[in-house]
């Protein structure tokens, strides 16, 4: 069985087309059981047949426990994961479900890897974070340039650069409260172990198609799943970016080295948090449609020996950011339920699906190689 929650939202209503699309009949779940149920019906009369509606708190694990069972697959685009997610993630590892989500938050991945993965290996439940364009496709070109670097690999870099954003606003309200929430929490990299490091404390400029892309650095999945695919080698390095600010990257960047002090003061961080609640309201819940059909997402794995020598780079390339999100979740469900996933714990996309399987996998979603 797959159960999703979150599909009154942007993304989770993508994501529940994107299933039914690939012939499978998910669970919707929530707590506007009248919502989900217009959209089931929706869904039904496109020919995609019936989906059946269930009433359920995501912010209560036992709410969740009730619906799922050992084996079963359970999907989440309920956001901010920081401060929704936990109760989700309590109940899959409790029942041994294999759980998927669409977060991009480092706090809440931190938290999957080291506070959830351990119990999780206990009870045979399988946590797969992160599992869409943040950060799938920086997993498969870091380890893609791992399995073509013919040599010691020092350090990987993974650079996410988005273009043709325009003017036009490309993120959803759930994305922006995402965003804010990241403001107030400490993010981290990869040096041979998990450091912390504030979300853009380096800067790093890519080239794509002859023209500069400033990006910033972001922790993410890629630093703890590509050391493991080193395997006894080791992985001393693991650097990953973000670029799509264009000018504004530099004073963003020179934010990040003064906004951990600020965010020091009594009172500062809930001050923040409130100014983006208010903030939210300015922005559509639902991104332009013609503004993300001219959106592309480049992808750059990169492995680099000792010396700082390029060894192997891949480049992968995809349009809408959310499409893709919501491609991949259902293509992950669905192998999920049909062919289980490696074993237990938290688990990077290549460990629990396979290299070649994820490969192809990313390819019907629409993340191809350039």
């Amino acid at each position: 069985m797959v159960v999703l929650f979150g599909a009154t939202g942007y993304t989770g209503r993508r994501t529940a087309e994107a299933m039914v699309r690939r012939g499978l009949r998910p669970v919707l779940a929530g707590r506007s059981p009248g919502r989900l149920t217009s959209l089931a019906q929706r869904l039904e009369k496109l020919g995609f047949g019936k989906l059946d509606v269930v009433t359920a708190d995501i912010g209560d694990a036992a709410s969740v426990r009730a619906l799922i069972g050992r084996g079963d697959v359970l999907v989440s685009t309920v956001g901010p994961f920081i401060r929704l997610g936990g109760p989700a993630l309590s109940a899959s590892v409790d029942v041994g479900a294999i759980y998927l989500d669409s977060t991009g938050e480092p706090p809440f991945i931190r938290r999957v890897f080291e506070e959830f993965g351990p119990r999780a290996q206990q009870t045979g439940a399988s946590l797969i974070t992160a599992f869409g364009h943040d950060y799938v496709p920086g997993n498969l070109a870091g380890a893609l340039a791992l399995g073509s670097s013919g040599g010691r690999v020092h350090r990987v870099e993974v650079g996410y650069l988005i273009g043709g954003t325009g003017r036009s606003p490309v993120i959803s309200r759930g994305t922006f409260a995402s965003i804010v929430g990241l403001v107030t929490e400490q993010s981290f990299t990869w040096r041979a172990g998990i450091k912390p490091e504030p979300t853009g404390s380096r800067m790093r400029t890519f080239s794509v198609g002859g023209r500069d892309c400033p990006a910033l650095t972001i922790g993410s999945t890629e630093h703890y799943s590509l050391p493991r695919l080193a395997g006894r080698v080791g992985l001393p390095e693991v650097d990953v970016y973000l670029g799509f600010f264009g000018p504004a990257a530099r004073a963003l960047q020179l934010s990040s080295r003064v906004i951990p002090a600020l965010l020091a003061l009594p009172g500062a961080r809930s001050a923040v948090r409130r100014i983006g609640q208010f903030a939210a309201h300015w922005i559509a819940e639902e991104p332009d449609p013609s503004a993300l059909a001219q959106v592309t997402s480049h992808v750059v794995g990169t492995a680099y020996d000792a010396a700082g020598t390029a060894l192997a780079q891949v480049r992968l390339e995809s349009g809408d950011p959310y499409q893709l999100t919501a491609n991949l979740l259902a293509w992950g469900a669905q192998r999920a339920a049909e062919h289980g996933v490696s074993g237990p714990g938290a688990l990077g996309p290549v460990e629990a699906f396979g290299l070649p399987a994820l490969e192809a996998g990313a390819l019907q979603a629409g993340l191809r190689r350039v």
